[in-house]
């Protein structure tokens, strides 16, 4: 799918992933291990290997089975990550644990907690982001710099999200065509399909330059939350909080129920949701998902940038669970992630 901007094509092109260095993602929970209990917690640096195949190199190590590891949120392999891992391990020795190492990963530190880390229970991820080789004009990506740190970016699923083939293998899943034992596969094939709806539905509101403001009948995030609200009147009240990031309109995670946008908000989503192809939507419903929403802006919390050298930008910004930084990335210079 081509994916607009939300500024006009980036002035600049730029290379990104050079090194794993060059993309650097940090974890944050939003919450500590307690110190006490019969989960061991490694904060655990990796470099150039996926966040799967480490649990699995934990569980080996460790003598647990696989289900007994797990962690908040799948990294970057093409990266250097820090991030949590929880294994179900009353009889440890920390001072040992820490000492836990194999090619591409390192345990930093370790901790005891009640609690195992749940999938999806994560509060962010911080970014150090170096694109080099940059060329095109310097003052007006300065000002798109700018432009980001005002307005955000539109709030995509990115590229990482559908993998090589996954809607290909969602479709043919759907169809009866291919046979998919492995649970965690099947939620990946399917959750690519509702994302390729949202997307779809923010690329057309990025080109009616509608994805940061609200149309009546808009379900409006609270920033910060999960909760909405429906607003038919567009106020001067909602404008203003929608300018200080406050509030963000919102577009279909789809699946069972009727979305709770009205009015022009809702007849736009639908038209969009009517031009895709509707084996997608049926199959999101087949499986038992509930609507949701997402909002669709995405505000990057603590954004700076540096400039290295002559042509080396040096980008350090924090983003809520859920979001990419390959779609803040895309918005600046052309390169991987785009289109």
């Amino acid at each position: 799918m081509n994916l607009p901007f939300a500024y006009g094509t980036p002035p600049a092109t730029g290379l990104l992933r050079q090194t794993p260095e060059d993309f650097q993602v940090e974890e944050d929970l939003g919450f500590e291990p307690e110190g006490d209990g019969e989960h061991l917690w490694l904060w655990i640096e990796k470099r150039g290997i996926n966040t799967d195949d480490l649990a699995r190199q934990l569980a080996r190590l460790s003598g647990v089975r696989r289900g007994d590891v797990s962690y908040a949120g799948l990294k970057d392999r093409h990266a250097v990550t820090r991030q949590w891992f929880s294994i179900r391990l009353p009889k440890v020795e920390l001072a040992a644990a820490v000492q836990w190492q194999e090619s591409g990963w390192r345990v930093l530190r370790a901790a005891k907690s009640r609690r195992k880390i749940r999938r999806g229970s994560l509060h962010g991820n911080r970014f150090i982001i170096t694109l080099r080789a940059i060329q095109g004009d310097m003052p007006a990506l300065e000002a798109r710099l700018a432009q980001i740190a005002a307005r955000g970016v539109p709030n995509y699923f990115g590229a990482q999200r559908f993998g090589r083939d996954n809607i290909a293998r969602a479709e043919a899943m759907a169809r009866g065509e291919l046979r998919v034992p492995e649970r965690h596969l099947r939620g990946i094939y399917l959750s690519s399909l509702r994302s390729a709806l949202f997307n779809a539905l923010l690329a057309r509101r990025v080109h009616d330059e509608t994805w940061d403001r609200a149309l009546p009948g808009e379900a409006l995030n609270l920033n910060g939350s999960r909760s909405f609200f429906v607003v038919d009147d567009i106020d001067d009240t909602i404008i203003k909080r929608l300018a200080q990031g406050d509030i963000h309109p919102t577009g279909p995670l789809w699946g069972r129920g009727d979305p709770p946008s009205r009015g022009a908000a809702l007849a736009l989503e639908s038209s969009v949701m009517e031009d895709c192809p509707e084996i997608w939507r049926k199959s999101c419903v087949d499986a038992n998902m509930e609507q949701e929403r997402r909002q669709l802006r995405l505000s990057a919390r603590q954004w700076a940038w540096q400039w290295t050298d002559d042509n080396s930008l040096r980008l350090e910004f924090s983003l809520p669970a859920g979001a990419y930084a390959t779609v803040v990335v895309r918005e600046i210079v052309m390169g991987e992630g785009d289109g």
